[in-house]
């Protein structure tokens, strides 16, 4: 029998919810801490979609408070196979104006407070994350922008940031010339820990501001921001509901190995491995550890 598709969705800046079918709250306690709120569990026609919105409801949680391995892991004991990530962004370049949706396809990781790894001393693992992104989600993604007319640009490079303050000049010019195309707060470690669930994993970074490079558009400013986000989060739902009804039923293998990154991954002797860790690891390496308890 074919594997079925799970869809996660982590909804972004302002975007809180979706409607699916038969819908219930469903709240994981993870051995790694508190995710960041109740799950939204349901179906649309027949597709079983996972929701949870990033920073709470009510917008409680700030980037670097999020407990993104506990995020994960509970989107991994809800089955869920391909992850799609919604968050707001800042934008280097003209051509991505506020109002943009940008398939990232690369990040460069500035956080410094958040663990990045589900693994570490007692159990080293070390995935790839040359192609962070699913080709194969990201194909998804356009099609759907396409379906409903939506700015939308193929490919970039997303900085991940420590926030929660803004870029001075200073860093947002340097970004710039590093080649990044958006800057963000939340989508690292986020792709590492998807890659180590073996989930597949997109990013919509939805532009809402030029940083604080533009000379025509000088510091962010914050009532603009709110204005776009609002906007955004019209299209991003107009996005998430195609997404839905277009979105194969079956289960589509990675073109990147997501699905499989554990597989050559774990380093450590199996009669060296630390068994409270692993216990931790039971839903995000399950499938290449076996029972946690060795049965």
């Amino acid at each position: 029998m074919a594997k079925k598709a799970v869809l996660g969705i982590i909804g972004g800046s302002g975007l809180y919810g979706i409607e699916l079918e038969g819908a219930e709250q469903v709240r994981i306690h993870s051995p790694w801490g508190e995710p960041s709120d109740d799950y939204l569990v349901g179906e649309v026609d027949g597709l079983r979609v996972v929701f949870l919105p990033r920073h709470g409801k009510g917008h409680r949680v700030s980037p670097s408070d999020i407990n993104y391995r506990a995020n994960i892991d509970g989107f991994k004991r809800l089955g869920v196979t391909d992850l799609v990530s919604l968050s707001a962004c800042g934008s280097f370049r003209e051509n991505l104006s506020p109002g943009t949706f940008v398939l990232v396809d690369q990040f460069i990781d500035r956080t410094s407070a958040r663990p990045r790894s589900f693994f570490g001393k007692g159990c080293v693992a070390h995935v790839s994350m040359a192609h962070p992104v699913s080709p194969a989600l990201v194909d998804r993604l356009e099609e759907a922008c396409r379906a409903e007319g939506l700015k939308h640009h193929r490919g970039g490079i997303y900085l991940a940031m420590e926030g929660p303050q803004f870029s001075t000049l200073a860093e947002s010019n340097m970004y710039r010339a590093w080649g990044c195309d958006v800057i963000g707060m939340t989508n690292m470690p986020e792709a590492r820990l998807a890659r180590e669930a073996e989930i597949k994993y997109a990013t919509v970074a939805m532009v809402t501001d030029y940083d604080s490079w533009h000379p025509h558009h000088g510091e962010v400013d914050i009532t603009a921001i709110l204005q776009v986000m609002k906007e955004n989060s019209e299209n991003a739902a107009r996005l998430v509901r195609r997404l839905l009804k277009d979105f194969p039923r079956e289960f589509e293998s990675c073109p990147a190995g997501s699905d499989t990154a554990l597989e050559h991954a774990i380093i450590t002797a199996p009669e060296a491995r630390d068994p409270t860790l692993l216990r931790k690891l039971d839903a995000v390496a399950g499938r290449v550890l076996g029972p946690a308890d060795g049965k």
